[in-house]
């Protein structure tokens, strides 16, 4: 089990990001959240193992209107009590 905080740039707001984000990683049993930055960037800090994250990030990759043009990704603690995957 890892959490990463993701930095997405690119044409990442008002494409459907956030809603896929969190579909994807419902989906594969991921946990965290997903929110749209003043910079035009989204961060997300998504739970679980290094397969399901990669799962959802295939997921934005394929995502219709979604151009993912960096992304900058680190490993950060385990958040112990968080369940599900929300929107902020």
């Amino acid at each position: 089990m890892v959490r990463k905080r993701i930095v997405f740039e690119g044409f990442v707001q008002g494409v459907g990001f956030r809603w896929r984000a969190s579909h994807a990683a419902s989906l594969y049993g991921c946990t965290g959240w997903v929110k749209n930055e003043w910079d035009g960037s989204v961060t997300m800090e998504i739970q679980g193992s290094e397969e399901q994250i990669d799962r959802v990030i295939a997921s934005l990759h394929a995502g219709r209107y979604i151009e993912i043009h960096s992304m900058k990704s680190r490993t950060i603690p385990l958040e112990d009590h968080e369940y599900g995957f929300h929107t902020k």
